[in-house]
């Protein structure tokens, strides 16, 4: 007589054993309708998986984040039942879930083309219909291997023959196609409603380039058709805000394959990346930190005494001389380390702050690289706190309204907080990282800071508060951190002169707001859709004339507000008005000043604003003090 207790504590007594399903049948038809599987003392199962013990039950629906997970992976498997169906030559490999949706990967004679997507699609749909039973059965590891085998599914066979013989592997049967799988999966394919097939795209067996290449075949799936049509019409305004395609339209930036994953800054691209540097540095100036500036090229040396050589090798660029092996930094930390070691600090200099816009390459893989958002050479608003641990929670307290101020001034106001705990590899006693992981966790809980844990996800050297930026098409960026390292400070020597006279190796809190510029303009660009706040837009203001004969009247405008410090595009050309407002509008120019004849005799500018609106005459004094107080409240 099983006690199943649910999620809000009451318990339901049964004469024999039951499924998950029997359990949601006998609370409500409409519950077991939903039920797409249970979670059994915290364990995820199908939904017809038998309960014979005094057990903790939770019904899992499309409500939950794990039966939108089991939703994407089941889909995974109907895309492959489809794709056997229609292709029977086809051999399947892996299909797993990934964010908004899933992939399948499959070894065909031809390449699968945009028809071939839709009638893939259409079958699966016929397939969902149809509301086929899903089944799970358990084979032990050779009886699976032979299973494939017999089906002509080496690559699945090959995947189980690296599993451990002496393990059970379930598998997952709908209709006449069967497939190896942890599991859950949905009950029947009926439950799977909303789905769309989204491109093809090359993948090499396993990851691995010296193997032969595959066809990917990438897909989303929704709990309903309007989650899928509201993620469809999020797509399409991302696609419409590609910062690839904005640099283009706007002339900031260009990559080519000459520097793959380096950036080739235009003027007004330029102009922006310095504003956003220059804000930093203001911000970083008033906070207490000093700003250094420390090597490129650093000997192989200081890497294996910090660690990262052993960790991080394959990503660093080389280079040798006179006898010497160097890298090329991939990130500024030892470096700091060093300037920190020089001479001798007490507590009393603690904290000591240093920042820097570090130029740092790594070599990530060439079909990762994309725009700004994933580059090889970048640059950190990085800097260090060496500071002792009773300091760690103030410092983090302090980094964290600094934080706030700055997102909220780039136009971000949600901001997801997540703080992640000691793994199970670590170093540091026990008792330190009691210490530090509470210091974070007062720091967040004293400003009332909703935030998520994850246990077990910190650094090997020290737990970390991750800071994500929602932007406004619901996408969530992860730019900001603060971390807790008690290892490289003293792997590099670090000291300080403690209270009782005693050395002391200080704790060393590694933090960033916006990660990597590169990264953050090119989030900037796609948040703002081009149309940039007038205090960080390259050019602020564009002065049309009409005629020849207001130029001179136009250079002496130019000239005054460049000297009051707002940037400024000076347009002589023998064009239409018309021509030219449109041209700069589609810019993104803030501030149109128009000027003509009556403009002249009057000694005013007549000014309308990118968006259309007709803001009158004005003086040129009046102007300018409008925009220098937009700049300076960052409107």
């Amino acid at each position: 007589m099983p006690v199943i207790t649910l999620p809000d504590g009451t318990q339901r007594t049964y004469e024999q054993a039951v499924t998950v399903l029997d359990v949601a049948q006998s609370i409500g038809a409409g519950l077991a309708k939903a039920t797409l599987a249970g979670k059994v003392n915290n364990k995820l199962v199908d939904a017809g998986t038998v309960i014979d013990h005094d057990a903790t039950l939770q019904i899992i629906t499309a409500k939950d984040s794990e039966g939108l997970e089991i939703i994407r992976h089941s889909t995974a498997h109907l895309l492959a039942q489809a794709v056997k169906q229609l292709f029977p030559d086809a051999q399947v490999t892996i299909g797993p879930v990934i964010e908004n949706g899933f992939f399948y990967d499959f070894a065909y004679q031809r390449s699968f083309t945009p028809e071939d997507l839709q009638a893939i699609e259409a079958r699966m749909q016929q397939l969902a219909n149809a509301d086929s039973a899903v089944s799970r059965t358990v084979l032990s590891r050779d009886a699976a291997v032979k299973f494939f085998k017999d089906l002509g599914e080496h690559y699945k066979a090959e995947i189980i023959e690296s599993i451990p013989a002496n393990e059970d592997l379930s598998l997952y049967t709908q209709g006449e196609f069967t497939d190896l799988c942890r599991g859950p999966h949905v009950p029947s394919t009926g439950k799977l409603k909303a789905f769309k097939l989204m491109k093809i795209a090359g993948a090499y067996w396993r990851g691995n380039s010296n193997n032969e290449m595959l066809q990917r075949i990438y897909g989303t799936a929704w709990t309903d058709k309007k989650e899928l049509q509201e993620y469809l019409v999020r797509l399409e305004e991302a696609e419409k805000r590609d910062h690839r395609k904005l640099a283009k339209t706007l002339d900031l930036f260009h990559t080519q394959e000459e520097a793959p994953g380096m950036v080739f800054w235009h003027e007004k691209g330029w102009i922006l990346y310095q504003q956003i540097e220059q804000y930093m540095r203001q911000k970083l100036r008033s906070n207490g930190y000093g700003e250094v500036k420390t090597p490129q090229i650093v000997d192989r040396s200081l890497w294996e005494k910090s660690g990262h050589w052993d960790k991080f090798s394959a990503m660093m660029f080389t280079t040798h001389s006179e006898n010497r092996d160097y890298a090329i930094k991939p990130m500024n930390c030892p470096c700091h380390v060093q300037i920190y070691n020089q001479g001798i600090k007490s507590y009393r200099d603690l904290p000591i702050r240093l920042a820097e816009f570090g130029s740092c390459h790594r070599n990530e893989p060439s079909g990762t690289l994309h725009g700004l958002m994933r580059v090889r050479n970048f640059v950190q608003d990085d800097a260090h706190i060496f500071c002792t641990e009773a300091q760690i929670q103030d410092e983090v307290s302090v980094f964290i309204d600094m934080l706030f101020d700055v997102y909220k001034d780039f136009g971000f106001e949600e901001v997801i907080i997540k703080l992640s705990t000691r793994p199970e590899n670590r170093v540091g006693d026990d008792s330190v990282w009691d210490k530090a992981e509470n210091a974070l966790e007062v720091a967040l809980n004293s400003k009332g800071l909703a935030w998520e844990l994850q246990p077990g996800e910190g650094a090997f050297y020290g737990p970390k508060i991750e800071f994500s930026l929602k932007d406004c098409i619901g996408r969530v960026w992860q730019c900001g951190t603060i971390q807790v390292d008690f290892s490289m400070p003293g792997r590099l020597g670090a000291t300080y002169i403690a209270e009782d006279g005693s050395k002391q190796v200080p704790v060393m809190l590694h933090r960033a707001i916006l990660g990597s510029l590169e990264r953050f303009t090119g989030i900037l660009i796609e948040q703002h859709s081009g149309t940039f706040p007038l205090w960080l837009s390259p050019v602020q203001v564009a002065l049309l004339i009409i005629a020849d004969r207001h130029a001179d009247y136009a250079e002496k405008i130019a000239k005054d507000l460049e000297k009051q410090g707002i940037r400024v595009k000076l347009d002589l050309r023998n064009e239409k008005i018309g021509f030219k407002i449109r041209e700069h509008s589609m810019q993104r120019v803030p501030y149109l000043a128009i000027i003509g004849d009556k403009e002249l005799e009057d000694q005013l500018i007549s000014i309308r604003t990118q968006k259309g609106d007709d803001l009158g005459s004005l003086s040129i004094n009046d102007f300018a003090d409008r925009l220098k107080q937009s700049i300076a409240n960052k409107e």
